[in-house]
């Protein structure tokens, strides 16, 4: 049909694919050169979305309200530039294929990692091409000729600056610290990376004795395999029931290896026995009181969570669950166990793969936020936010 000729319907997909084509064809998403000179640019860098899959209502909406915006200040005579680009996403691909290669029985580890990037690579492409059709059907006024993608060299290379660029700095530093880990995926999570579901466990009690062999202490837990790495029991220094035990030693069952009895406020002495085991390596509240206290910090788990050589030897290689059945039965047997109850508690779930998060012991690298913690308290000390 002839630019002259009128059809007889309105068939919506033959002209926005027309009239998007002439715009493209015609430049009419570049930054013009010559009428805007002189003129302040307006430019918006796209929320690249992710190659995890392809592009939903919400994403329609985000970007139709970026496309009014581009078009009202190209409109109005300044030049508009709408950068497009999609995003690696990381962990979060790579569990996209892994559950594609499972679909065929396949594990990722029996492909190796070169077969492995070049499935990854056929899954962005995949996602990519569907993504940028999508944002060209709704008309993204976006100039495709810097259509950019964040693994490409540029991008790359930038991170790579800007972390030279803090670590130079003394903003970037790598220690040894508690972290979301998830087995799975085979890496730490932010805190808001982590997803909390209530489930039914079991709070089990059983006997530390006392290292002089004067008595026992009770003692409450849902996670009875870390005791394998204790290096205190806490109790509040207010409670009656254990002020004489502060200072003594606990013989560690099912190991070699005694610990001591601190006081600490933060035991609460209405929750559980009022005793509570302190693994700083594996958890938070732990962790807090460890440094407190200068304990030791004790890992017993292999980054895929299974028990690793820290153990005694016949624990080691159990997953958590496995050994936590384990360390039970040898509780009952050592006649140390006294009973265990149904308790409801939150657990961490990773929000990408639903797989248990644990607490663990990692060299990890982070960036200082207290420059800019201290400037933003200051700023509110001083009633400038807005």
């Amino acid at each position: 049909m002839s630019t002259s000729e009128m059809a007889k319907a309105y068939n919506p997909k033959d002209f926005e694919d027309r009239i998007y084509k002439y715009w493209t064809d015609n430049e009419c998403f570049q930054p013009a050169n010559s009428a805007d000179e002189g003129k302040d640019p307006f430019v918006i860098v796209i929320p690249p979305p992710n190659v995890t899959g392809v592009l939903h209502m919400g994403h329609g909406l985000n970007n139709i309200l970026q496309d009014v915006l581009v078009r009202y200040h190209r409109m109005n005579g300044r030049p508009a530039l709408w950068v497009p680009g999609t995003d690696h996403a990381g962990i979060a691909t790579q569990n996209i294929v892994e559950k594609k290669l499972r679909a065929k029985g396949i594990e990722r580890h029996e492909l190796g990692r070169e077969k492995f990037v070049e499935e990854t690579w056929k899954v962005k492409e995949e996602h990519h091409a569907i993504i940028k059709k999508q944002l060209q059907k709704i008309g993204s006024s976006c100039d495709w000729t810097r259509e950019r993608f964040t693994l490409d060299d540029g991008c790359s290379k930038a991170v790579r600056e800007v972390f030279v660029g803090l670590y130079e700095r003394g903003l970037v530093y790598k220690g040894n610290y508690l972290v979301n880990w998830c087995p799975s995926c085979g890496t730490a999570l932010a805190d808001d990376e982590v997803e909390h579901e209530e489930q039914n466990g079991k709070m089990y009690h059983y006997y530390y004795p006392l290292e002089d062999g004067s008595g026992r202490v009770e003692i409450a837990t849902t996670r009875p395999e870390t005791m394998l790495g204790d290096t205190a029991v806490a109790v509040n220094p207010e409670d009656d029931r254990y002020k004489h035990l502060v200072g003594k030693n606990l013989k560690l069952p099912l190991t070699d290896r005694v610990i001591p009895i601190i006081a600490d406020s933060y035991v609460s002495m209405e929750f559980g026995t009022g005793a509570v085991k302190i693994t700083p390596a594996h958890d938070p509240n732990d962790w807090d009181i460890g440094n407190r206290h200068e304990l030791e910090r004790i890992n017993i788990l292999n980054d895929d969570a299974t028990l690793n050589g820290n153990v005694p030897e016949k624990y080691r290689g159990m997953e958590v669950l496995t050994a936590r059945k384990a360390v039970v039965a040898d509780l009952v047997e050592a006649g140390l166990y006294i009973k265990d109850e149904e308790h409801k508690h939150q657990v961490g779930q990773c929000y990408r793969c639903n797989t248990t998060v644990q607490p663990y012991l990692s060299k990890q690298w982070f960036v200082s936020m207290k420059g800019m913690a201290e400037k933003a308290l200051k700023a509110w000390e001083n009633d400038e936010v807005t």
